[in-house]
Order: C-alpha cells, then structure tokens, then sequence
C-alpha cells in the first residue's frame, strides 16, 4: 500500500518541477531580450529606426538631423499633438533610387480606460529621400513629428 501512496506524489513533484522550469525559462526570455537589434544606419530602415528613437527620447537635435530641409520648414506652427508613442514597429521599406517608403505600426498606450492603461495602434509611413549619399526623413507621421526648439518630452 506505501507503493500506491508514494507514486501519486512523485507524479506530483514531476508536474510541479516542470512548472518551475517553464516559469524560470519564461523570466529568463524576458529578461534577456534586452534592446532590439540596431539596423545599418545606411539604410532607410535605419534612418527611421535612429529618428524615431531619438524623438521617442525626446531628443529633438539628433531627430532634426535626420530631416530634410522641406521636413524642417514642416516645423513652422507645429505645435505637439499628443503623447510620445510607446513603440515604433517596422513592417515593410520600398527602396528606389533616389526614394523610398518605410512603412510602420505606431503604437501609442493610454491610462485613461475605466478597465486600465490601454494601447492603441496605427499604421503610417515615412518618406525618404537621399541627398549626397544620405537618407534623410521628407515626412514622418504626425505623431513622430520633431521640430527644433519644440519640446516633445515633458
């Protein structure tokens, strides 16, 4: 009878260590995954990733310098519209010539829910254009707009 009785709790330990490992592995994951990966600064993909970073850091001189000169006079009676998002997400970049169109998922959070802090996304595109050698950000969506001497971080 003491067999019977000692196999159900082995089972039990089996059952219960393997939830610790999958809760250990799981921390482990979140914790380690750390900043995302930088993409090459040649690239559009790399332009709107080092702009949106440093808008997102409320950064306004190292953004200004990934603008057109066009984008920059975009500035004039600019006035913040709203919160920083929380996260920019690349989704696809068309690269001609001369041009080219990074296509991305802007995602704002909120706390102003009955049910808690909410998110909301949306998907926008920026335009760039090369200039001697550089690409460089003609228009960004509204909510990554940073003009000089306008504060984007409270």
């Amino acid at each position: 009878m003491s067999a019977a009785r000692g196999k159900p709790d082995r089972i039990l330990i089996a059952i219960l260590s393997a939830i610790a490992l999958l809760v250990v592995v799981a921390l482990a994951v979140v914790f380690t995954r750390g900043e995302p990966e930088s993409l090459d600064e040649t690239t559009p993909q790399g332009v709107v990733q080092r702009y949106s970073t440093a808008v997102v850091d409320g950064d306004t001189a190292t953004a200004t310098s990934y603008l057109t000169a066009s984008a920059k006079s975009l500035c004039t009676g600019f006035h913040d519209s709203g919160p920083l998002p929380t996260r920019v997400v690349l989704i696809s970049a068309t690269e001609r010539d001369n041009t080219a169109l990074v296509k991305v998922s802007v995602v704002n959070s909120g706390s102003g829910s009955p049910f808690g802090p909410s998110e909301y996304e949306t998907e926008d595109r920026f335009s760039l254009v090369k200039t001697d050698g550089r690409w460089l950000v003609d228009r960004a969506p509204y909510q990554l707009m940073s003009c000089t001497g306008t504060p984007v971080k409270p």
